[in-house]
């Protein structure tokens, strides 16, 4: 009886061990997902941010050329005009450069936490199966060791009878079998 309730506690505590491992398996893997959404909404936020930046130069491009204009200058023939344009265009191109690589850089960390994290639950696995595993096998030796108790060891030869035979008596003819059975199941 005491060996089946350790043999059964022996595969429930290995089972827990491989439950707990694919429970922190499972638990990365949702973790690395949240973080690739993240890094998904990063990536269209520096997208927007890009377009949004676009939009102000484009605008801020009209509303110059309009007040050029009013002024009488001519936008195409004044130098000073087309080298304050190109320095607006620079500045744009400079604030959007720089915008699209903190996007990128952004994305690539997110990238890499992903990564750590999904390699983080490959290892709590790992170290759940080689934990279950030791557990049967230190489970089955204890379990060995309750079911089948080692032999006193005896030296010189086997007799097939403990009790001492007088001179003139013979000794019984008994097997091997039934001398290691009276010895492990003595009667009486």
């Amino acid at each position: 009886m005491i060996e089946m309730l350790l043999l059964a506690s022996t595969i429930v505590s290995s089972g827990g061990k491989l439950m707990s491992g694919i429970a922190s398996k499972n638990a990365a893997q949702l973790n690395a997902f949240n973080i690739e959404t993240e890094k998904a909404a990063g990536e269209a936020e520096a997208l927007q941010r890009h377009n949004d930046r676009l939009d102000l130069y484009r605008s801020n491009l009209s509303a110059n050329i309009a007040s050029f204009a009013a002024q009488g200058r001519d936008v195409g023939a004044d130098r000073s005009v087309s080298a304050f344009l190109q320095r607006q265009q620079d500045i744009a191109t400079d604030d959007t450069t720089r915008s699209d690589f903190m996007g990128m850089m952004e994305a690539r960390k997110r990238a890499s936490q992903a990564a750590a994290v999904r390699a983080e639950g490959r290892a709590a696995m790992t170290s759940a199966v080689i934990e279950a595993f030791t557990t049967m096998a230190g489970g089955l030796h204890e379990y060995n060791q309750v079911k089948l108790p080692s032999a006193p060891q005896q030296s010189g030869s086997v007799t097939s009878s403990i009790r001492p035979v007088s001179r003139g008596q013979s000794q019984p003819s008994r097997s091997l079998y039934n001398t290691a059975n009276d010895f492990l199941y003595p009667r009486g």
